[in-house]
């Protein structure tokens, strides 16, 4: 559950942190907030505009998420399958599920950027193990899960398939996908309401993991009703499997568009920080953001937190 720490008020999702406060000798009272420092690491303004800024990552990763997601709910129209051919349609989940791996490559490098650096090194490693950190569970969770789906809809694109190796290579991948998109939108969005749930429908970051989670579990609905028996090689139910497809699908597209307006909005949307009293200081923030996780003792802040604080 969410907690926090009587001498620094902390937000917590089970060993993880996801917001720090601290006041400062002047009285300012400073924030970190894990997934503002992952989407803002840099604390200067955004380049390019929020539609359109080719130079910026998170616009890429808003970019990549959306037409993945767009290619996905094409495919689970039936009209579209009846019209390009059970080939096509297979191809265009193919390519969808290549812009997801794409973005969440990104993603992940996001997260693994906004972490401590090893001392002495001048470049970051490309894939690390950081799991005192919410959002790299995340962000690793998630890519896999875009990898599973590749499994999964480049098989299908083999015509002539036996019923065990649709069952094998084409239904387990899509099951394993979704659960991993389901695990890694939960975290998302605990991190973003500082706890298992929360109503802050003020916040982009809100909106985006609630959007984000109610995908996954029309992908995971999607992929229960696409069981493929491993005897027969039947679908259980192709109707409610695009159906689930389809929605999920038209959420997380949502959800990528407004990654876009998080990236060049959410940071002027927070107030500034007010001098206050430690008393007030105490009490639970109302703006939300969500995030990161770095796991420390009550008393002491990461590297990375602490000089945030301390600036």
């Amino acid at each position: 559950m969410s907690t926090q720490d009587a001498e620094d008020p902390q937000g917590r999702v089970g060993p993880f942190v996801t917001y720090v406060e601290r006041v400062r000798p002047d009285g300012v009272v400073a924030r970190w907030d894990s997934r503002r420092h992952r989407k803002h690491p840099s604390g200067a303004p955004p380049s390019g505009s929020t539609w359109w800024a080719p130079r910026a990552r998170g616009w890429w990763i808003a970019v990549l998420f959306a037409v993945g997601s767009l290619l996905f709910a094409l495919g689970a129209v039936p009209g579209y399958a009846s019209a390009v051919g059970a080939s096509w349609d297979a191809v265009t989940f193919f390519i969808g599920s290549l812009f997801f791996t794409a973005a969440g490559f990104l993603t992940y490098r996001e997260a693994v950027d906004a972490g401590p650096q090893t001392p002495g090194t001048a470049r970051r490693r490309l894939f690390v193990f950081q799991p005192g950190r919410i959002d790299w569970w995340a962000t690793a969770i998630q890519l896999a899960g875009t990898v599973f789906f590749n499994v999964s809809t480049g098989v299908a694109m083999v015509s002539d398939l036996s019923a065990q190796t649709a069952h094998r290579h084409v239904w387990r991948p899509d099951a394993f996908g979704s659960v991993c998109f389901l695990v890694a939108s939960a975290l998302a969005w605990f991190e973003a309401c500082h706890g298992w749930a929360a109503w802050r429908p003020r916040s982009w970051s809100w909106w985006i993991t609630l959007l984000n989670l109610a995908g996954s579990v029309a992908f995971g609905v999607s992929a229960v009703a696409g069981y493929i028996s491993p005897s027969t090689g039947q679908l259980h139910n192709a109707e409610l499997t695009n159906l689930g497809t389809f929605i999920g699908a038209l959420c997380f597209l949502a959800g990528a568009l407004l990654l876009l307006p998080e990236r060049t909005e959410d940071r002027e949307a927070q107030p500034q920080p007010q001098p206050r009293s430690r008393r007030a200081a105490s009490a639970a923030p109302d703006q939300p953001t969500a995030s990161t996780s770095a796991v420390y003792p009550r008393g002491k802040l990461p590297y990375e937190v602490a000089i945030l604080l301390l600036a």
